[in-house]
């Protein structure tokens, strides 16, 4: 059975929104300030070549459809592009990114990890993030936490609600940037 991972780039505050920018924030590209290292760097490889398929949220989704379409120059572009994408929105009509589809509640997200064997990776999306949390679907976290302290902007964790317990499955330094990755407990 899958696994619904979220990977984040989250600041010390808990900030993940607009990490390289194309939001056009006013924080936006923040991530871009820090090396992340050749130890980052293969652990977003190992990420994606660990993953069946990618979990979206219209937001996240409406920007990597039009960025990675482009980017086929690499194993990396290659399996972001081949790999099977589902995008859960209320709003979106048509799912123009090569083998995508649109999931219209979370509530088809325990039938989607039946699917799979591998993990389903989870990048950005605040929002449905949030409504994972809030659904006991989330199965792993992989935060790569960057030294910066922002004060506003969307987090991870807007409001605790209901204890969810994680365990730390590893934490390790790359660059500027520490690596840390849970499983729920």
């Amino acid at each position: 059975m899958g696994q619904v991972v979220v990977t984040e780039f989250i600041t010390l505050d808990g900030v993940i929104e607009d990490p390289g920018g194309a939001e056009g924030g006013p924080n936006g590209g923040w991530a871009f300030r820090f090396d992340r290292g050749a130890e980052g760097d293969a652990f977003k490889v190992k990420e994606l070549e660990d993953a069946d398929a990618q979990l979206l949220g219209r937001v996240t989704y409406e920007g990597f459809a039009k960025a990675w379409p482009s980017m086929r120059n690499d194993a990396f572009g290659e399996k972001m592009n081949a790999m099977p994408k589902v995008v859960v929105s209320t709003t979106l009509t048509v799912a123009t990114w090569e083998n995508s589809t649109i999931l219209r509640t979370v509530d088809g997200v325990a039938d989607l990890k039946t699917q799979y064997d591998g993990d389903i990776l989870v990048a950005g999306s605040a929002t449905l993030a949030h409504a994972l949390f809030e659904h006991d679907l989330v199965d792993r976290l992989h935060l790569m936490v960057f030294p910066l302290l922002l004060g506003t902007g969307k987090k991870l964790f807007p409001d605790a609600g209901d204890v969810k317990k994680f365990q730390v499955t590893s934490v390790q330094q790359s660059a500027e940037v520490a690596i840390v990755t849970l499983k729920r407990s």
